[in-house]
């Protein structure tokens, strides 16, 4: 299977590449320091329609695929990771659950303006003391009358506490099913809401300037309309959403693996050592060399799991494998990266430093390495 992109994803390719060297990349630095949301940036997103890209042109998309969203993603994290994390988190988690999933009332209502980039919508699954046990939420949403009432938290949550966020999608637990499990229903929260409230941004190791929050509802009442597909398969779509999520941050992962070689190239030619550019050394050169070749082979297996999701084939395991590894191959080339560079990578000021803090998110975010694991063992009926 060939992996080379056609005509139209390779101008979609070049056309962000150029946006995140020329626009995100200038701005990186700045709000990886303060932990300013990069509203102007998003608006310039918006307005290049990557917010659209794989949705419908009648819900004010681009008509493309997951694949140019990939792509996309993979741009703008070889530069700066909190930008590519809340393209991924307001498209994978925040729109396509409400594409898939929704009624035709709910795609017309809330797709058009989160397509154009002038709303962001986010997903609840994580709880405080959930983690990986997704499936059984205390978070419960009791129907009275005509609305759901909602009390419970999550945390975790990208993209739900900007000035232009506007949907949360919640997991919740709905009753118990005839085997003793829990109901699961995801329940669409329009923002601002009564009974919702978001806490301070996370002080987190990196991703510094995307939204992560804590979120609160204390009976929270929204429409019983605002069941997301049927009552009873919220879980269901969440295993769905993060199957496709997966190789989304796949690419994410491989764009920040890119990013350390293109810029432990760039010093190498640059730095000189003992009367001699560093990259001409073997110790140096073969580092660089080993890190180009792990980003080959991730970046072959999210496309890989892509092309077979888009062929409508079973992707689970292919998309499990590309996390799995292109996580991992990350944090790899953003140490070897920041060796690269010796001292001045331990400093902030140079972007293999943020590198470094954004990769080891990526080992956790969206099923961790153990979770991956788990996933292909029991594929291969172990």
């Amino acid at each position: 299977m060939s992996h080379r992109l056609s005509d139209e994803h390779e101008a979609l390719r070049k056309s962000v590449e150029e946006f995140a060297r020329d626009v995100v990349a200038p701005q990186a630095e700045h709000a990886d320091r303060t932990g300013e949301f990069p509203y102007d940036v998003i608006r310039q997103m918006g307005e290049m329609g990557l917010f659209g890209l794989p949705f419908p042109e009648e819900y004010s998309g681009m008509g493309g695929d997951f694949l140019a969203l990939c792509l996309a993603i993979e741009e703008l994290g070889r530069v700066d990771s909190s930008v590519a994390i809340t393209l991924e988190a307001a498209v994978g988690l925040g729109s396509m659950p409400i594409y898939r999933f929704g009624t035709d009332e709910q795609k017309k209502e809330w797709l058009p303006a989160l397509c154009r980039g002038e709303a962001l919508a986010a997903f609840g699954l994580t709880e405080p003391g959930g983690g990986s046990d997704a499936g059984n939420p205390r978070t419960r949403a009791v129907l009275d009358g005509e609305e759901w009432v909602i009390n419970g938290s999550k945390a975790f949550i990208t993209n739900a506490g900007t000035d232009i966020s506007n949907l949360v999608t919640v997991l919740c637990r709905t009753g118990d099913r005839a085997d003793g499990k829990p109901e699961l229903t995801s329940i669409m929260v329009p923002l601002p809401q009564p009974g919702f409230s978001a806490s301070n941004k996370y002080d987190k190791v990196g991703w510094h300037a995307s939204d992560t929050r804590q979120l609160s509802f204390d009976n929270c009442r929204v429409p019983a309309a605002n069941v997301l597909g049927d009552r009873g398969r919220g879980y269901a779509q969440f295993l769905s959403t993060l199957d496709e999520g997966r190789i989304a941050i796949s690419a994410l992962a491989v764009g920040l693996a890119q990013g350390c070689v293109d810029e432990s190239v760039r010093y190498a030619k640059e730095r000189e050592a003992f009367g001699a550019p560093i990259g001409s050394y073997q110790a140096v050169a073969f580092r660089i060399a080993d890190m180009e070749t792990r980003t080959y082979v991730a970046r072959c297996a999210y496309r890989d799991a892509c092309d077979r999701m888009l062929a409508g084939e079973p992707f689970k395991r292919e998309a499990a494998i590309a996390k799995l590894y292109s996580s991992t191959i990350a944090v790899d080339n953003a140490r070897d990266a920041t060796q690269v560079f010796g001292g001045y990578g331990f400093m902030n000021e140079y972007a293999v430093a943020r590198h470094w803090r954004d990769a080891k998110i990526l080992e956790i975010g969206e099923g961790t390495s153990e979770i991956q694991r788990m996933l292909i063992a029991r594929d291969l009926g172990l």
